[in-house]
């Protein structure tokens, strides 16, 4: 995201504010500036100190501050940033702004701005649950307060369930999202961008299908860093174990043809990015019940090759062929190699090939090793995470139009 934008980051009383020491530092990274608004409660779990270190600014916390007053403190925090941030966002604090008290600077402060607040809701799953947090909730969101998470997961009460603070990458994303709207300076602003991510599942019979160890990581991390450099960007998504992603408008597919169906939808685009693992074969036949064994241990099930997305995007010959076609190619040998015959096979302008073999632990894992593939070179990027991955590929389709 862009420079100097500054962020509010007000910090309530939930067990998640551990976590905002490491969100101060990571919207730092990202080219914001921080400062922090401390409730009586959110002192308790973290410290003033530890957060001016970090944030590198005076922290805020108590109304009747007379030095700050003297100047209305409230009405200048509120002001003076780009976005108000509430994380953990507890059942109280969403309570009290939808009913608009405001007893102390962290709600004083919410209701005197007028710039845009997100919240990160953070509780115990029968709270978030609750009849009470749903109507505070869908009034905030009908005023415009932009939300990110809660996620699944164990919480500190030792329940399970949806209550947790959406982690910290997530709430980056987000507040990049909700920042880069109307930012005519980001270098991909104006350009609409489709992103393939995750693996396909081809149904055998209603309980079996065909699928692979795509986890749909690095796509969803392309999806993102396009849509923070202002593409308008649509991810057609397989089955994965991943949040969509903030910023992001997500279509949730499960076969090959209807991957095939969603971005066909999508088009016109200026960029396609096909990073999603289709499986190469379908069933031929359909079959409506679950097959048995056969009496010899044997079974033969008849496959017919799956719709090349790929090949579909980058061959159209009419107007909705997008500017640049990019695909990913996944190998265990002769990677480059493969990749270069690849490129020339499906009619795009690059391909991203990388090791998929076990030992490389890239399926599943975080980090990537990337060879960029273009008519006239190959470049063998180091490994690196796989957000960082997708940033540079962002950067890239950044230069890409910008020369063009």
């Amino acid at each position: 995201m862009s420079s100097e934008k500054r962020i509010l980051l007000i910090i309530p009383g939930g067990i998640a504010a551990y976590k905002t020491p490491d969100l101060v530092r990571r919207l730092r990274e990202s080219g914001c500036s921080v400062t922090c608004l401390l409730t009586q409660g959110g002192s308790e779990f973290v410290t003033p100190l530890s957060l001016a270190a970090l944030s590198g600014q005076k922290v805020y916390d108590g109304l009747f501050s007379l030095t700050d007053e003297v100047e209305m403190g409230h009405i200048r925090l509120s002001r003076e940033a780009d976005l108000l941030l509430v994380a953990p966002a507890t059942a109280n604090i969403l309570a009290k702004m939808a009913a608009g008290i405001a007893d102390d600077l962290a709600t004083t402060t919410i209701l005197a701005t007028n710039k845009p607040v997100m919240i990160a809701p953070a509780m115990n799953v029968r709270m978030w649950d609750h009849d009470a947090t749903r109507a505070n909730l869908k009034t905030l969101l009908g005023r415009g307060v932009f939300q990110v998470g809660p996620n699944k997961g164990s919480m500190a009460c030792g329940e399970f369930g949806e209550g947790r603070m959406a982690n910290v990458d997530e709430i980056v994303r987000k507040v990049g999202s909700i920042l880069s709207k109307g930012n005519i300076d980001l270098p991909l602003a104006g350009r609409r961008a489709l992103v393939t991510s995750g693996p396909t599942h081809e149904p055998i019979d209603p309980v079996r299908y065909i699928a692979n160890h795509s986890s749909g990581k690095q796509g969803h991390a392309v999806a993102s860093a396009l849509a923070l450099l202002g593409a308008k960007t649509t991810l057609i998504c397989g089955p994965v174990a991943l949040a969509d992603p903030a910023g992001v408008e997500t279509v949730h597919v499960k076969s090959a043809v209807d991957m095939l169906k969603a971005c066909e939808l999508a088009l016109p685009v200026d960029i396609a990015v096909c990073a999603a693992a289709v499986a190469d074969w379908g069933i031929a036949e359909k079959v409506d019940h679950k097959i048995k064994k056969s009496e010899d241990d044997k079974q033969v099930i008849n496959l017919k090759k799956n719709p090349d997305i790929l090949a579909a995007l980058a061959k159209r010959d009419d107007n909705k062929r997008p500017a640049l076609v990019v695909g990913f190619a996944a190998e265990t040998e002769d990677v480059v190699e493969n990749a270069i015959d690849k490129r020339i096979r499906k009619g795009c302008d690059w391909i991203l090939a990388n090791d998929v073999s076990e030992s490389k632990g890239i399926f599943g894992g975080e980090d990537n090793e990337l060879h960029l593939v273009q008519a006239t070179s190959v470049e063998n990027w180091v490994r690196m995470s796989k957000v960082a991955a997708a940033r540079t590929i962002a950067d890239r389709v950044a230069a890409f139009f910008k020369a063009a």
